[in-house]
């Protein structure tokens, strides 16, 4: 594809982008819940699709073509038990979440584990824990843009320019207008990304495959076959089942939306997105590996796909993943900037609110370069990054269960919980060690929950803690299940 088609198609997306964060901005007030969280005003239908964009990141389009295309048909089981998980979690815990963040006040994930546990330092080595592991998954989205890019002009667009792009239109929509710029940007980009996607695989089987998909499937039945060992598919597929607890970014997002309806909205409208574009891009993984096989580099095969196709068609494919990375490059770090400003400065010093904004806007570039250093280093397979960066979140998930669930919970036990995890999980990985055969997030779950357990056990429990988890409860019943007989 020519580097002009691709820099006018980018420009005009972009053109597009910042005429939404503009009229963002022209409603947006001066306070940092404003700022990180619009409001608390989003709607059902912009709420839905800015959980779908942030969550269907690069990862899909590129990531998971590229875990189809090397390991066939495995890679759609791995992919709905992630979307099974998160829409029985979001089910469970969407309305927990929204109803605690407005009793409370609450801006951060992280904050409501403070407030829960009764220490900031809970708060604070989850909001650490985030930071560190979120940037590798960060960087995968600036990766999927740079082999994208690299891939589809032939080398002319080089990986790094790629990354740089995506980095600076990140940077430009994140700080311009927050939250509300980043949900209106989302709800455009989910859509292009669902409609470009569909337009992709009916051009592919009307015209690639005259003879019918399933037809030419039969040159490669091995495509067909589970071919992942089962740690392997256990060591994937368990950070990802979790994803919409652990994961601060997607959270976060369960604060926004402006009343009940909404979150049911979001959550019936991701369900319904995540269905349709999981089956959509495992389509497309199974059609590059008849069409290009061969490749050495598997991440490749959405960019080899497209030189099959009109370039208009494949323009618009490249914009619509170009969008997918963009808007969860922004919800990452615009979470994370909000937990250093709400959880880690505010643990060690007093900030005013104006000066908490400061720094979490001076923070988003930051977050931004380090992503692209990290991305420039191409350590691996993006699905592979992908599950290490949340299997290290993975270390708080028993503490968010038991901040809802065990009164019994402290807050010693939950950074005991949270630090055993990370280090096993990290330890693991970098050893490159699966003991008795079993993946790193098998035994940094372990290890999380053991270590939060017994040193739970063995301290004192805050009394406010029981009385978050009852009064939670009872806002859940008079609130939630009474509108919905209602």
């Amino acid at each position: 594809m020519p580097l002009s088609w691709l820099l006018v198609g980018i420009l005009a997306w972009f053109l597009m982008g910042a005429a939404l964060s503009a009229k963002a901005r022209r409603g947006m007030g001066r306070g940092v819940i404003d700022y990180f969280l619009a409001n608390r005003t989003v709607g059902g239908f912009v709420s839905a699709m800015s959980y779908s964009a942030t969550t269907y990141s690069a990862f899909m389009m590129v990531g998971l073509v590229g875990l189809t295309y090397k390991g066939g048909i495995t890679s759609l089981g791995f992919e709905l038990t992630y979307l099974v998980g998160t829409v029985f979690l979001l089910v469970l815990f969407a309305p927990r979440y929204w109803l605690a963040g407005r009793r409370y006040g609450l801006m951060t994930p992280s904050e409501l584990l403070s407030t829960r546990y009764g220490s900031k330092w809970v708060g604070a080595t989850a909001s650490l824990l985030c930071l560190v592991t979120l940037i590798p998954y960060a960087s995968v989205q600036l990766m999927g843009m740079g082999y994208l890019l690299e891939g589809v002009s032939g080398g002319v667009f080089p990986f790094w320019a790629g990354m740089a792009v995506a980095a600076v239109i990140t940077v430009v929509f994140s700080v311009w207008a927050g939250l509300r710029s980043v949900a209106l940007t989302d709800a455009l980009q989910a859509s292009i990304m669902l409609v470009v996607c569909c337009l992709l695989v009916a051009f592919i089987a009307l015209f690639l495959f005259p003879g019918g998909w399933m037809n030419a499937m039969e040159t490669r039945p091995d495509l067909l076959k589970v071919s992942w060992p089962f740690p392997m598919f256990l060591g994937l597929t368990l950070p990802w089942t979790f994803f919409a607890l652990t994961n601060p970014q997607v959270v976060q997002r369960l604060y926004a939306p402006k009343d009940i309806r909404s979150i049911r909205g979001m959550v019936a409208g991701f369900s319904a997105f995540g269905f349709l574009y999981t089956v959509l891009c495992v389509l497309l993984g199974l059609s590059a590996a008849l069409l290009v096989p061969g490749l050495k580099n598997p991440d490749g095969a959405m960019a080899a796909l497209l030189t099959k196709v009109p370039r208009g068609l494949a323009l618009l494919v490249v914009l619509s993943i170009f969008a997918a990375a963009v808007s969860t490059l922004n919800s990452i770090i615009l979470t994370l900037s909000s937990m250093f400003g709400r959880d880690l400065l505010r643990a060690v010093i007093p900030l005013s609110e104006e000066r908490e904004l400061a720094w979490g806007k001076l923070l988003i570039p930051v977050l931004t370069v380090a992503c692209y250093a990290f991305g420039s280093l191409k350590l691996g397979l993006i699905a592979v990054l992908s599950s290490m960066a949340s299997a290290g979140l993975m270390a708080q998930l028993p503490v968010i269960l038991g901040a809802f669930f065990w009164k019994r919970a402290t807050a010693a036990g939950a950074i005991a919980g949270m630090a055993a995890g990370a280090t096993v999980t990290g330890a693991l990985y970098v050893g490159k060690i699966n003991f008795l055969g079993q993946w790193p997030p098998v035994w940094g779950l372990a290890a999380s929950v053991g270590a939060f357990v017994l040193v739970s056990l063995a301290t004192q429990p805050d009394p406010a803690g029981a009385a978050f988890i009852d009064t939670v409860q009872s806002d859940v019943r008079e609130t939630f299940w009474s509108s919905q007989k209602a």
